[in-house]
């Protein structure tokens, strides 16, 4: 078994993993998440350096999440004014851009000279 250093750059973590193989850049690894469920991770770099005690190099793998597995945003919330989505209440013909409501448009006093 070869120990690793695992530095994790979604959550900012460093652990230290047994691996029965190095994994090579590119290659995915599962590995668990602080909330307990796995996820997949890419291998973004592998280096080695020398270890505090004798002659022995040890192996440190860079790893982000793979964009897979990463949590989807939601979706942002169309603003408030803008719910006809160019069209009027009353009749099906569409606005004029210019008439199109604008979330906040109320708030502001048109600029004058």
């Amino acid at each position: 078994m070869i120990e690793i250093e695992i530095q994790n750059e979604t959550h900012q973590t460093q652990h230290r993993i047994r691996f029965a193989a190095v994994p090579r850049i590119g290659e995915g690894v599962r590995l668990r998440e602080p909330d307990g469920c796995w996820a997949s991770y890419d291998v973004l770099d592998l280096w080695y350096q020398k270890a505090d005690y004798g002659d022995v190099w040890v192996p440190y793998l860079h790893v982000c999440m793979t964009p897979s597995e990463k949590p989807a945003t939601a979706p942002a919330q169309a603003p408030l004014g803008d719910t006809m989505h160019g069209r009027d209440v009353l009749s099906a013909h569409p606005l004029p851009e210019r008439e199109r409501p604008v979330y906040g448009e109320e708030e502001f006093e048109p600029f004058t000279v």
